[in-house]
């Protein structure tokens, strides 16, 4: 197995729109198609943010991530991840690859999430409550919580807003979202 950037406009619009539908699942309403939508229009158009697959000796995708820097351009944030699969473990060795080798930073919801990222090397926490806390890779240039630069974001409203007031747009993006399903390749190169 190893890790991917996925480059190839066509690939990684199809790796995002999967990653969307998987992360945020059937019954989330539009949040996959404005993250799908956003993420393209905004933070891929910047360069800031970067899709990742981990993939099997036959380049097939078995977990995907998007990362996005922080405004300060020093780390990196685990914004989605999942597995394609039954088994997580595809996912916990991603972001065990990214945690060795970028300045990344996750944030854990929940005491479950905690402890997969904690499976996945990342050793450093900050936050006293349960449910928001903050973990860095050993390679994060943070020491202290209150240097985390704010991390770089798609200002949701703002895509539904256009999507409410630009009907071609939101047909638009909904059939890249829905190709994107149907392309999503069976081996990445």
């Amino acid at each position: 197995m190893k890790v991917l950037h996925v480059t190839d406009v066509a690939q990684r619009d199809a790796c995002l729109a999967r990653l969307c539908a998987e992360y945020y699942g059937q019954s989330a309403g539009l949040t996959p198609l404005v993250v799908f939508a956003g993420t393209r229009r905004v933070l891929f158009a910047e360069e800031a943010a970067r899709l990742l697959a981990l993939v099997d000796n036959s380049g097939a995708p078995r977990a995907l991530a998007l990362l996005v820097l922080d405004e300060a351009g020093e780390g990196m944030s685990v914004s989605l991840s999942c597995h394609l699969g039954n088994d997580d473990e595809p996912e916990r060795r991603l972001i065990a690859e990214l945690a060795l080798k970028a300045p990344l930073r996750v944030d854990a919801s929940n005491a479950e999430q905690e402890a997969f990222y904690r499976r996945c090397g990342i050793t450093r926490w900050f936050g006293d409550e349960p449910g928001t806390r903050i973990g860095l890779a050993a390679g994060h240039p943070a020491t202290q919580e209150a240097e985390l630069a704010p991390l770089l974001a798609v200002d949701e409203q703002q895509v539904l807003r256009r999507f409410k007031h630009d009907a071609k747009a939101f047909e638009a993006e909904k059939r890249d979202f829905v190709e994107g399903l149907e392309a999503f390749p069976a081996a990445l190169t």
